[in-house]
């Protein structure tokens, strides 16, 4: 059984920061590639980050370029989602996810698991 377990999340001023971490279990974490996405209100889930299995590879939405940091530690079987600048737009749920075999970046439907979401508020 695959787990992905968020946490971090919470509310932060504009400008502010917070870090998400995403503990797996149940899988050969370093074998498969972890994406964040976030899901606001009404809104589609969308794509945030992207890291390859060896982290040497990542990849990110427009919006959240120079200000989101993607990286993971395969020892603790974790990946971190390190979020500065933070702006009332990036409020949303937010989602850790494995990429499965056939690991498509940017389509949610190739991830196979995913954690239960942690909620980021961001306030003006």
């Amino acid at each position: 059984q695959v787990q992905l377990v968020e946490s971090g999340g919470g509310l932060a001023q504009a400008g502010g920061s917070l870090r998400l971490s995403c503990a797996a279990s149940g899988r050969t974490f370093n074998a498969y590639s972890m994406g964040w996405f976030r899901q606001a209100p009404g809104k589609e889930r969308e794509f945030v980050a992207f890291i390859s299995w060896s982290g040497g590879s990542t990849y990110y939405r427009d919006s959240v370029k120079g200000r989101f940091t993607i990286s993971r530690d395969n020892a603790k079987n974790t990946a971190y989602l390190q979020m500065n600048s933070l702006k009332p737009e990036d409020t949303a749920v937010y989602y850790c996810a494995s990429c499965g075999r056939d690991c498509r970046v940017y389509d949610r439907n190739k991830y196979d698991y995913w954690g239960q979401g942690t909620q980021v508020t961001v306030s003006s």
